[in-house]
C-alpha cells in the first residue's frame, strides 16, 4: 500500500474557546458584578484541536474532520488549526448552525467549568463521515469523539467506526461528558484499536468502579484493540490485551500548574503518536503522560504543549522499566 499522507486523522467535536481566569468556582459570582480578570483569549477546543494540535506538536502529519457554523467562530478556529499546520480540507462550514463554542472559567488553582453551546457539532453524523471518506483514507489511524457529545452519530457509531476501517484506518474513540452509555457503545468495541476513556465516564457506562473489571467488562462486549482508563493523578491503566495490565504514572508537569483544560486529550495524543511511531505499549504510554504533563503547564489545551525531543525526554525521565 502507498504511504498515507497523514498519520491521523481527528475527527468529532471542535469548538472556539474563550478563556476566563481568575474566576473563583467555590461560590457564585452573584448578578450583577463587575470583577477583574486576566486578560481574556480565544482558542480552540474539542478533541479535534486539542488532540490534533498536541499531535502536530509531536512531529505527526494531522488532519481535522469537522463541522464549523459560517461564522466568525468557524473563522478562527480553522485559522488557529492552520496556523499549527493541521489540515483543514475536511473541516466543513454548516450555513445556518454555529460553531460550537465555549467560555472556559478557571479558577486560581487550574481547575475549570465550562458554559457551552454545543452547536454544529450535535449534527455530526455518518452522513457528514461519508461525505469525508477520500479525506479518511488518507490517513494511518483515525480518532473519532467525543462520544457522549455527538447525538447525530452515536446511534450508529458501531457502522461508522466499520466504516472507517474498511478504508484501512486504525480507530480509537474518546469520550466526552458522561461517556454516554454500555449499550450505545458497545457495537462500536469490536472495531476499535484504541479505547480509553476517563475512570469517571467508564463508571458511567459500566457501573463499576475498579479499572480492571472495567477493562475486563470491555473485553467482554467484544473489545480487542488497547483498552485502557485515565485515572486522572494515579495515571492510566493500559491493557494491550486479555489479561495484560500496565500501570503509567503521571509525569511531573515541568513547570507550574496553570489549567488543566485538554490533559486526558493531551494524553491520548501522545499514545497515539507513540503507537503510530512504533513504541511499545509501555512507552508510547509514557509519552502519553508526558504530553499531558506539558499541556498543564499553559492556559488553554494547547498553549503548554511541546515538541517531540522536549516531550520524549520528560517521558523517558521517569524511571518506568521498560
Amino acid at each position: 500500500m502507498a504511504a498515507r499522507p497523514f498519520d491521523c486523522i481527528v475527527c468529532g467535536t471542535c469548538t472556539a474557546d474563550i478563556l476566563v481566569k481568575p474566576v473563583g468556582l467555590t461560590c457564585p459570582i452573584e448578578g450583577g458584578r463587575l470583577f477583574e480578570v486576566d486578560p481574556i483569549d480565544v482558542t480552540t477546543g474539542g478533541l479535534v484541536c486539542n488532540s490534533g494540535i498536541a499531535m502536530r506538536r509531536l512531529g505527526m502529519r494531522v488532519a481535522a474532520a469537522a463541522i464549523v457554523g459560517d461564522d466568525v467562530w468557524g473563522g478562527v478556529v480553522r485559522r488557529l488549526l492552520g496556523g499549527d499546520g493541521v489540515a483543514t480540507d475536511a473541516v466543513e462550514a454548516h450555513p445556518s448552525l454555529a460553531t460550537s463554542s465555549t467560555a472556559v472559567l478557571i479558577d486560581p488553582g487550574g481547575e475549570r467549568s465550562f458554559a457551552h453551546h454545543v452547536g454544529v457539532c450535535g449534527a455530526l453524523d455518518a452522513a457528514y463521515l461519508r461525505r469525508q471518506e477520500a479525506h479518511f483514507s488518507q490517513a494511518r489511524f483515525a480518532l473519532v469523539g467525543y462520544f457522549g457529545l455527538l447525538p447525530a452519530l452515536e446511534p450508529t457509531i458501531g457502522e461508522a467506526v466499520a466504516m472507517l476501517r474498511g478504508l484501512g484506518c486504525q480507530v480509537a474513540l474518546e469520550t466526552g461528558g458522561s461517556g454516554g452509555t454500555l449499550s450505545a457503545i458497545a457495537p462500536a468495541l469490536p472495531h476499535l484499536d484504541l479505547y480509553v476513556p476517563s475512570l469517571d465516564e467508564a463508571r458511567h457506562q459500566t457501573g463499576l468502579a475498579d479499572p480492571r473489571e472495567i477493562i475486563a467488562c470491555y473485553r467482554r462486549h467484544g473489545a480487542e484493540g488497547i483498552v485502557g482508563v485515565k485515572l486522572g493523578s494515579k495515571g492510566t491503566l493500559l491493557s494491550g490485551s486479555a489479561g495484560e495490565f500496565l500501570d503509567i504514572p503521571c509525569v511531573p508537569a515541568p513547570g507550574p500548574v496553570a489549567d488543566t483544560t485538554g490533559a486526558g486529550d493531551s494524553l491520548l495524543a501522545g499514545l497515539i503518536a507513540g503507537l503510530l511511531r512504533g513504541m511499545p505499549l509501555a512507552q508510547a504510554g509514557r509519552l502519553g503522560a508526558a504530553t499531558a504533563a506539558c499541556c498543564v503547564t499553559g492556559i488553554g489545551a494547547t498553549a503548554g504543549l511541546r515538541s517531540f525531543d522536549e516531550t520524549l525526554r520528560l517521558a523517558t525521565g521517569v524511571g518506568l522499566p521498560d
